[in-house]
């Protein structure tokens, strides 16, 4: 069951708890981007060796500048650089620029929402999403995808976990989900209704948002009690709001996190696929992980999800 974005009679209930948060969420959101984006300025890798052979067997792509679309609300992976919010910041920045120096290609960034990122790539204002978006059959009928990471989510809470939600299962039952349109976890979320039920309960409601920080805002203002993805991204809004939230769990997916290209681009298919190979084999996705506080476990050796 889905709720409006904004339930009047939460709304009133609890305006003067947001009045009360606001001052917090913005203190909150400034540190959260300066804790990830101090001490990750430093100079790119050398492209590995393999890139130059890479660079001569596709030549279509060097001394362009592509378009990456993104959305930019995931500290860790992408957000406004809090030193510069002209620049990005995050993991999968620095690997779309390894990904273009190795082919020769240089990157440039369309902010969107996330659900219009497999739109914004289909209907060709960009050529290649890396934003932290995990590769599902569904999204594969829009786009290629080429996955190198593993996924694992985190339920984000109130501090004291007040509901005792411990992932997407019954303890979620009469509770309220914020989430981002289009993320993976709505439909999760949405099949607990027979387990309600047949428990007597209420179904899951879920209210959907436009990014990461306004799902986590969402229960900083008592709007909702849970939100479920990335695990690195609940970590992140734990340590930036440490006497508010908590995380309550850690939940394993059946996805990979991947790169969207055009399902019309085969060699722009085949060379990030190539160039991603180079850029795992000489260590520097691994170095990626560690510089964003991310978990080399993380680490997925590339394959293609793509369906007719």
């Amino acid at each position: 069951m889905y709720t409006n974005l904004v339930d009047h009679g939460h709304r009133v209930r609890h305006a003067s708890g947001f009045a009360r948060h606001w001052r917090e969420l913005v203190l909150g959101a400034v540190s959260l981007l300066a804790l990830l984006a101090s001490g990750h300025a430093q100079a790119a890798a050398p492209a590995p060796a393999e890139c130059t052979a890479l660079q001569a067997k596709y030549p279509q792509f060097k001394g362009k500048t592509l378009i990456n679309a993104i959305n930019p609300h995931t500290p860790g992976y992408e957000a406004l650089d809090p030193n510069d919010p002209s620049k990005y910041v995050g993991f999968d920045i620095d690997l779309g620029d390894a990904i273009g120096n190795c082919l020769g290609f240089k990157m440039t960034y369309k902010p969107v929402s996330f659900a219009a990122l497999l739109p914004t790539l289909q209907s060709g204002q960009a050529d290649i999403v890396i934003s932290d978006m995990y590769a599902t059959e569904e999204r594969a009928k829009a786009a290629d995808f080429i996955t190198y990471s593993k996924v694992f989510d985190g339920v984000l809470v109130a501090k004291g976990n007040p509901k005792k939600i411990t992932g997407i299962n019954p303890t979620m039952c009469g509770t309220t989900a914020a989430e981002n349109t289009g993320y993976v976890e709505v439909p999760l979320i949405q099949n607990l209704a027979p387990a309600c039920k047949a428990a007597n309960k209420p179904e899951a409601a879920v209210q959907l948002y436009d990014n990461n920080a306004n799902s986590i805002q969402a229960i900083l203002a008592d709007r909702a009690d849970t939100y479920i993805n990335d695990v690195n991204t609940v970590d992140q809004a734990v340590k930036a709001y440490p006497n508010q939230l908590e995380k309550a769990s850690a939940v394993t997916l059946p996805y990979s996190i991947g790169i969207a290209v055009p399902k019309t681009n085969l060699a722009m298919r085949a060379a990030v696929m190539a160039a991603l190979v180079a850029i795992q084999k000489a260590g520097m996705q691994a170095d990626l992980l560690k510089k964003w506080s991310l978990g080399v476990e993380n680490l997925e050796t590339p394959k293609l999800i793509a369906s007719n």
